[in-house]
């Protein structure tokens, strides 16, 4: 009985050993990767997607708050994060619930690149909630507010000086015109501007897609002092999301000084796809120019102006058929006959 209870106790003690020898092996930790070097592959293979820099931005800068959070604490491998883990890391932004929803979005894609390389078994997003949108309707800019937007670059020539303000104009018109998100505009190259056809993407068919301009817009862009030889608003040197940050800043300028509320670049966007469905342009062609991933995000995101679209077509036809030669002579004989039926005996 001793001696079993010995013998026991020595392989005890023999397996203590070899798990602290393996704690202390460096080896080991080959074996489990950390939250750093596995944030820093993921980056490295999104710049081999060609994603786009503002999106690898977004990623850095979710990196470096889960970083920082993780190193509060004490964890460094990738394994570590948990649900639970997660979940306080969550509770930790700052966010609206849209922006949570991205940040949420961004978090799974990652722990799924993970789970497809073998670094953890199983990924801990999928035990997070996403949070409750309410979404916001689609609010384009109205025709008078564009005309006080335009009207308010004289404002803005005396601030910023005659040079600046004629390139914001431009900018502001290629916005409106082209549907471009304010990312895709800053980093527009003036070899995509061919006459007034304006190239915007490659679809996945391989059949390219352009936009035509109006000749005034182009007007306006071609004359406008270029940032660089290569971008028309950009100078190509500084990051890109650094650029985008001063457009913006300097567009907030524009809408106050128009007296615009809740100005942002994206309303030019939703004014150039609303323009057109009220023009009677088929939605899904619309969605091509935004260049959707599918009709349904473009039905989600506009679905109201359709149905405007439809009601302006309707009244439309009301107007043309009340016009119309044989519809009136038709009505006009149903009414004789109802007078007749009218009188009396």
């Amino acid at each position: 009985m001793f001696a079993l209870g010995e013998l026991d106790w020595e392989t005890a003690q023999k397996r203590v050993r070899e798990m602290e020898a393996a704690a202390d092996d460096p080896k080991i930790d080959e074996v489990r990767i950390s939250l750093a070097d596995a944030s820093e592959k993921f980056l490295t293979d999104a710049e081999a997607r060609q994603l786009s820099e503002a999106t690898i931005y977004k990623y850095t800068l979710l990196f470096k708050r889960l970083k920082e959070f993780a190193q509060s604490r004490g964890i460094k491998f990738l394994d570590e994060l948990d649900v639970d883990t997660l979940g306080a890391f969550r509770s930790s932004w700052k966010l609206g619930p849209l922006a949570s929803l991205k940040h949420l979005e961004r978090l799974r894609s990652f722990f799924k690149f993970a789970q497809d390389r073998k670094w953890i078994a199983d990924s801990p997003v999928r035990g997070l909630k996403a949070p409750k949108v309410t979404p916001r309707p689609t609010m384009p800019f109205t025709r008078e507010e564009m005309i006080r937007i335009l009207a308010a670059l004289d404002l803005y020539s005396k601030r910023a000086g005659a040079r600046n303000s004629q390139r914001l104009r431009a900018f502001v018109l290629l916005l409106r015109y082209s549907g471009m998100r304010i990312g895709d505009a800053v980093h527009c190259s003036v070899d995509r501007l061919v006459g007034n056809r304006l190239f915007l993407y490659t679809q996945k068919t391989g059949v390219p897609v352009q936009c035509v301009l109006p000749d005034f817009v182009v007007r306006e862009i071609e004359a406008a002092p270029k940032s660089s030889e290569r971008f028309f608003f950009w100078s190509g040197q500084s990051k890109l999301h650094t650029a985008v940050g001063v457009w913006q800043q300097s567009l907030q300028t524009l809408f106050s000084l128009a007296a615009v509320r809740a100005g942002h670049a994206h309303r030019f966007r939703d004014t150039f796809a609303v323009e057109l469905l009220l023009s009677g342009v088929p939605i899904e062609r619309v969605s091509i120019l935004l260049g959707h991933r599918s009709i349904r995000v473009t039905e989600r995101h506009y679905a109201p102006w359709t149905r405007s679209r439809q009601e302006q077509l309707e009244a439309d036809l009301a107007k043309a058929w009340s016009e119309d030669p044989i519809a009136l002579l038709e009505t006009k004989g149903t009414q004789e006959v109802r007078g007749q039926n009218r009188r009396p005996n």
